[in-house]
């Protein structure tokens, strides 16, 4: 191909931003502004794939089950994730498209829907961690807990989310599409929410299950599959930072693999949180990538070069 090869993960406030209340036209403006930034790297001489997050988009879904299954039937976790797949994924489609033609630059783009593989034996399946939906204030968490049996967890000033399950990615059922499509040229939106989790059943058949993959580490299995050189995890916060949101707050400008570890050790970075990016930049980089990136949307392309952002590196 001969180009630079970038996966690039769309955090969930790329799309919803902190109180939004998620209406059709917030979402395509929030999409429209990521296009215009991920159009710029593209014209940048990029090859890229974009995946993204989804939590609040299926929370909202999972809400309006639950509010209409007296006049509706409910749909599990696995299908309401489809579901955020397909509308993201469109509104990312419709507006990178435009955004590059804008741009000037003829570059086709394509959405896959994607299921990804987890271990039906998953600890995580015992231990939910992964936040999805609205965030609540106590009150209405406590009722949430009490009416729904949903469990719930406090993120430091936003107030309380749900947690599902999070199972840990092993393989993208669609992968060979996937790396024939990025092989061609074309801009891949792929593996949208972590993907649809399913597990294999004999006779080479697939079931979905009731959880939501973080999009961080199937991020991190999209690079290896693509052969990609970077890996670009786009947050709500411009750099990775040690005793977040405590007094001593310190921003990390650049850190090798080692020290990520001891970081994680040393529990800077919590699951659900930041935990999973700095996992999924451990994994990229161990299985041969160069360089994973931690940065704000809006400064995706000085991190790409080198101006912004957490550097992460062997």
């Amino acid at each position: 191909m001969g180009k630079r090869g970038v996966v690039i993960a769309l955090g969930g406030n790329a799309i919803l931003r902190h109180r939004e209340t998620g209406t059709a036209e917030e979402q395509a403006a929030n999409v429209r502004r990521a296009s215009h930034e991920i159009a710029g790297i593209v014209g940048e001489g990029y090859a890229v794939v974009i995946t993204h997050g989804n939590g609040p988009q299926v929370g909202d879904i999972l809400l309006k089950n639950e509010m209409a299954k007296d006049v509706l039937p409910p749909m599990p976790l696995d299908v309401c994730g489809a579901e955020s797949q397909g509308m993201i994924g469109y509104l990312l489609q419709q507006s990178m498209q435009e955004a590059l033609t804008a741009a000037g630059i003829g570059c086709p783009v394509a959405t896959v829907l994607t299921q990804t593989l987890v271990a039906g034996d998953d600890p995580a399946f015992e231990n939910p961690t992964k936040p999805i939906g609205p965030f609540y204030t106590a009150m209405q968490a406590r009722r949430l807990q009490e009416e729904m049996g949903w469990r719930m967890v406090q993120i430091p000033r936003q107030g309380y989310r749900r947690v599902v399950p999070s199972p840990r990615p092993i393989a993208l059922m669609e992968g060979e599409a996937i790396l024939r499509l990025f092989l061609a040229g074309v801009i891949v939106i792929a593996a949208g929410g972590g993907g649809v989790p399913v597990v294999a059943k004999p006779g080479s058949m697939l079931r979905g299950v009731e959880a939501v993959v973080d999009k961080d580490y199937t991020a991190a299995l999209l690079a290896r599959l693509v052969g990609a050189i970077d890996l670009l995890i786009l947050t709500d916060v411009e750099r990775v930072a040690v005793n977040y949101g405590r007094p001593g707050q310190q921003d990390i400008h650049e850190m090798t693999v080692a020290e990520a570890r001891d970081h994680l050790a040393a529990g800077q970075f919590p699951p659900g949180s930041m935990g999973p990016k700095i996992e999924s930049a451990i994994d990229f980089l161990e299985a041969g990538g160069e360089r994973a990136i931690i940065a704000s949307l809006e400064q995706a392309s000085l991190a790409l070069s080198g101006r912004a952002g957490t550097l992460i590196h062997r």
